[in-house]
């Protein structure tokens, strides 16, 4: 039993990271899907290329949630049944790992930033915060979100360490995912990291609307 719980934990948060809300909202509000234009990336950012502001802000919370929702949970609630900080560094990661590889959805996701955003507020809010201000920072004055996600995401294991021991406690499990995470987000955009450096990415709010 001392193993079950977080393995169940960890499963139920790589499922719910499986639900791809970018084409589960865009079947609802009747939209193309979000896999068959503009990145082709099933992600808020591609989804606010069909021009649909509300549908966008949708999949960006609901992303946003399913990453929060699992770490939030195990945090509140965890210890009477042996869930620690490893639980919650590795609830974070599926959820993570659901978004970019879903299950229910042949194993082709996003690329996790919105995902990776609700785990980092799980873990702490005040974390979140500092990712989501560096977002914003980085898209305002670049307009670009692809840098702005890149910044956030090598950022944050920085905050993270140095922030340790005054607003959280430092733990190394969670540190690690929050690394992972970071990798696997440059990863995933490694074609961006491409157009940046030739000068063709598309700045924010210049995406072709899909046909």
């Amino acid at each position: 039993m001392e193993m079950l719980y977080p393995l169940l934990a960890t499963l139920a948060a790589y499922l719910l990271g499986s639900l791809s809300f970018a084409v589960i909202v865009s079947r609802v509000m009747g939209l193309n899907d979000p896999r068959t234009f503009g990145s082709k990336n099933p992600g808020a950012t591609n989804v606010l290329r069909s021009g649909s502001k509300p549908a966008a802000i949708a999949t960006l919370l609901l992303d946003g949630v399913k990453g929060w929702l699992p770490v939030a949970l195990v945090g509140w609630y965890g210890k009477p049944y042996g869930l620690d900080d490893g639980t919650i560094a590795l609830v974070g990661l599926a959820a993570f790992l659901g978004h970019l590889y879903p299950v229910f959805f042949k194993f082709v996701g996003g690329k996790g930033v919105a995902t990776a955003l609700g785990v980092l507020l799980g873990i702490h809010w005040a974390l979140g915060l500092m990712a989501i201000i560096t977002w914003l920072i980085m898209a305002y004055t670049f307009r670009f979100s692809s840098l702005a996600s890149l910044s956030a995401a090598l950022l944050a294991p920085v905050y993270y360490v140095m922030w340790g021991g005054t607003t959280w406690y430092t733990e190394t499990p969670i540190l690690l995912a929050i690394c992972v995470m970071g990798m696997l987000l440059v990863y995933r955009h490694r074609d961006n990291i491409s157009r940046l450096l030739q000068g063709k990415e598309s700045r924010l709010g210049k995406g072709k609307k899909p046909g």
